[in-house]
């Protein structure tokens, strides 16, 4: 393992074109910081948060959607609270312009991914981006989930895979596909076998082909990520000449 890839950002941060912006954050923070986060959140959200049976969900649901106010406003500037959010037609989420007009799209592109205690945030300027988090779970049956949601060529590659080194190939699959696939906003539109990602050990992460979309796979790239012990990582965004920050949210 390198040097820990997540930074403390700088007091003035920017955001040029060719920049990808990921944020990682604990969901698992002191009462005080969940209020404060909870006091930015508008009435749908809050009403989201008392839809969780279990408190622990419900608690880091109001820290995950608050951390994503407080990223969306290092770049906007302005009041957290204020931001407005627009849904897609398969759910992703998008800011509503500033000034409160309904026509136009912000600049700024974002996706959100978190599992267990664990929040990872992308951010762009006029770039499609998405991320998927996983934890390393050892109850899943990944043979039969890789039948059913792998392409022909990921599934061959795969149970190519020394056993050992199996479950881990899975993982790095699992989260490049649903990375590609919420970068795309298709949802379920969008077939996970229809496409093709490396997900061998030692491989870097990469589309390799869209079945169907001639050219499909220059159009977008994907990275992987190295968010913690026990979790897997990407991230996928429009282009090749991007390049990645990790930024840690501290409260």
């Amino acid at each position: 393992m390198g040097a820990d890839p997540w930074m403390s950002p700088p007091a003035e941060l920017t955001l040029p074109p060719e920049a990808v912006h990921v944020w990682r954050a604990a969901l698992d923070v002191p009462e005080g910081v969940r209020r404060r986060l909870h006091r930015t959140l508008d009435a749908g959200e809050r009403e989201r948060a008392r839809r969780f049976r279990f408190e622990r969900d419900r608690r880091r649901f109001v820290v995950a959607r608050g951390v994503l106010r407080a990223v969306l406003a290092r770049y906007r500037g302005g009041d957290p609270a204020r931001l407005r959010f627009r849904y897609g037609g398969h759910g992703k989420p998008s800011l509503a312009p500033e000034g409160g007009s309904e026509a136009g799209r912000d600049a700024l592109r974002f996706n959100v991914s978190h599992s267990s205690g664990l929040a990872l945030y992308a951010v762009a300027c006029e770039r499609e981006v998405g991320i998927d988090l996983e934890r390393l779970r050892t109850d899943l049956e990944i043979e039969s989930l890789a039948t059913r949601f792998f392409s022909a060529h990921e599934l061959a590659t795969f149970q190519a895979v020394p056993a050992p080194l199996r479950r881990a190939a899975f993982f790095d699959g699992w989260v490049r596909k649903e990375a590609y696939v919420k970068a795309r906003g298709a949802g379920l539109s969008l077939p996970t076998d229809r496409f093709d990602v490396a997900l061998a050990p030692g491989v870097p992460a990469a589309l390799l082909r869209v079945h169907g979309e001639d050219g499909g796979a220059e159009r977008w790239s994907i990275r992987a990520l190295d968010p913690g012990p026990g979790y897997a990582a990407a991230v996928a965004a429009e282009g090749h000449a991007w390049r990645l920050s990790c930024w840690q949210w501290t409260p």
